[in-house]
């Protein structure tokens, strides 16, 4: 984990970094002691504020201590902060098990600032970037990327190198923050001349490729999950369970179902509908009105034949207005994996 400079003067210092070069001061027993009597979203800042910290200067050491009024004793010499020290600390006051956790989120915060220079650029200007890069470096920079730019950056990518990229997603679990530094750096110098830093969101798993492909176009969705499948059968198949497809409008209620219909026009319902099974054709129809069902059966008839990809676009429109929907908490979607409702 990255360190940064400690001020050269206490009166630079903000209120949490000289409580936490007070605590790295005290030892481990005493700073234990005094995180046990905090709640915890102030242990997870001072916890931050040590991480940072590093080696720390005689002289900055000593105005914070005079600025408490205490007495440094035993050996005296100015502490050390970093991970080692806050994991020791936090074990102290939380037990192993809480103090795991909450480096982990405090480490999690952190290493997400490297890719901030990304949140600007558009997915062209990403797929230039990570051209060329390994596999494993394109996924590590994608997983780092909200997930309708990550999913519009990996359609850029070529076809060869989709599937990989994706199983590498998904079988992400823990970088270490140096690695991913590294990364970050290696991007930047790419990407300096065009862009300027901003904020992202970190993620990495299954569930930002889910949410990935959710917002491809239905050939690269079809694409990925084809060669996921190739390079890990199991994996691919929770994929797909974690999935809306078309076909899942069957598992929405009545009630979500015509709140769906009214954010798609009939034009593109009548080609979704093309070619669909008798069952999901009847869902639709049995949720709009007298009327519009006439009028889209009419439709839907005088369209003849349609091409696929035509009707995928249709039904890919849809599913986009189911997500939003779900998104914004107006409709909830049953998946294998949910528990059961009752009334």
């Amino acid at each position: 984990m990255t360190t940064t400079l400690v001020p050269l003067t206490a009166g630079a210092l903000t209120g949490p970094q000289k409580a936490a070069m007070m605590l790295v001061q005290m030892g481990k027993d005493r700073s234990a002691r005094v995180l046990s009597t905090m709640k915890e979203p102030e242990i997870e800042e001072l916890t931050s504020e040590i991480l940072r910290l590093g080696e720390l200067k005689p002289e900055v050491a000593d105005e914070v201590l005079l600025e408490f009024h205490a007495i440094l004793t035993g050996s005296g010499g100015p502490g050390a902060g970093g991970v080692h020290y806050a994991r020791a600390m936090l074990e102290g006051s939380l037990g192993a098990e809480k103090a795991n956790d909450m480096l982990e989120r405090v480490a999690s915060a952190q290493v997400g600032q490297p890719f901030d220079f990304l949140m600007d650029a558009d997915a062209r200007q990403i797929v230039s970037f990570i051209a060329g890069e390994h596999p494993q470096t394109i996924a590590l920079v994608l997983a780092h990327l909200r997930p309708e730019l990550a999913s519009a950056a990996i359609t850029g990518l070529a076809p060869a190198i989709q599937g990989e990229v994706a199983h590498r997603i998904a079988k992400m679990e823990r970088t270490s923050p140096d690695v991913i530094n590294v990364v970050a750096e290696t991007i930047m110098r790419k990407a300096s001349s065009v862009l300027t830093p901003q904020s992202v969101a970190v993620v990495g798993g299954v569930t930002p490729l889910v949410e990935m492909i959710n917002r491809a176009d239905p050939g690269t969705e079809k694409h990925l999950l084809e060669e996921l499948a190739k390079r890990d059968p199991a994996l691919a198949e929770l994929v797909r369970s974690q999935m809306f497809t078309f076909d899942d409008i069957l598992t929405l209620d009545d009630k979500a179902m015509q709140l769906v219909l009214r954010e798609v026009d009939a034009a593109t319902l009548a080609v979704a509908l093309k070619g669909v099974r008798t069952e999901v054709r009847d869902k639709v129809l049995r949720n709009v009105s007298e009327r519009a069902r006439e009028n889209l059966t009419e439709e839907i008839e005088l369209l003849g034949s349609v091409r696929l990809s035509a009707a995928e676009e249709g039904r890919a429109l849809v599913v986009k207005a189911i997500r939003q929907l779900e998104e914004s908490g107006q409709i909830t979607i049953r998946r294998e994996t949910d528990d059961e409702y009752v009334a």
